[in-house]
């Protein structure tokens, strides 16, 4: 079965396309206009081993939000369509990630219900050329789209490392946590 989906959105603020991989080798080609976002996005990818090409041209003459916002949005659609039936997965996981002075732990359940809580509490309010009270609204819009719970906090001095660190954390709990382990439905209600 192969776990690959291609999702694109069209908004009076954004438009965006997403080809995703699941099971890649952690090659990506990302394009939002937000280079800091590109660059956590890509450390995601690689890190998590999917596959992601992204093309994001968003109003960021206005600010970053509607384009880091529509992202989470169409990388959760993409990810829900590629993850398929869920038949087998690992379903829950979780990673703790150092990035120098910071650490960052994430929990991950593809339940099929939407939750994030996030505790992250970036010191300024730019990384990079980024908006850093936008990384949450990100992960809030991804576990909404992709249908599953994400629980994050991170601890540290450094901004760019806890966002860093953050990202990489997501990224291994989330490939851990659609590994293929057996050939059920790993739900007492036979769904997910």
């Amino acid at each position: 079965m192969s776990r690959i989906a291609d999702v694109e959105r069209k908004t009076s603020e954004t438009d965006i396309r997403i080809k995703m991989n699941l099971d890649g080798v952690g090659k990506y080609n990302i394009s939002t206009g937000v280079n800091f976002f590109n660059h956590m996005l890509e450390s995601f990818s690689k890190h998590s081993m999917i596959d992601l090409d992204i093309t994001a041209d968003g109003d960021i003459e206005i600010d970053d939000h509607h384009t880091i916002e529509d992202v989470g949005i169409v990388l959760g659609e993409a990810f829900l369509k590629a993850i398929g039936d869920k038949i087998g997965i690992k379903r829950m996981a979780h990673a703790i990630v150092p990035m120098d002075e910071s650490v960052a732990t994430v929990a991950i359940d593809i339940s099929g219900r939407s939750y994030c809580n996030m505790n992250l509490n970036f010191k300024n309010e730019k990384i990079g050329d980024m908006t850093s009270d936008i990384v949450v609204h990100f992960f809030e819009s991804f576990a909404s789209s992709a249908k599953l719970n994400i629980y994050g906090e991170v601890q540290g001095v450094n901004d760019h490392h806890k966002c860093e660190a953050i990202f990489k954390a997501f990224a291994k709990a989330l490939k851990d946590a659609i590994n293929i382990e057996h050939d059920q439905m790993p739900s007492t209600k036979g769904v997910i």
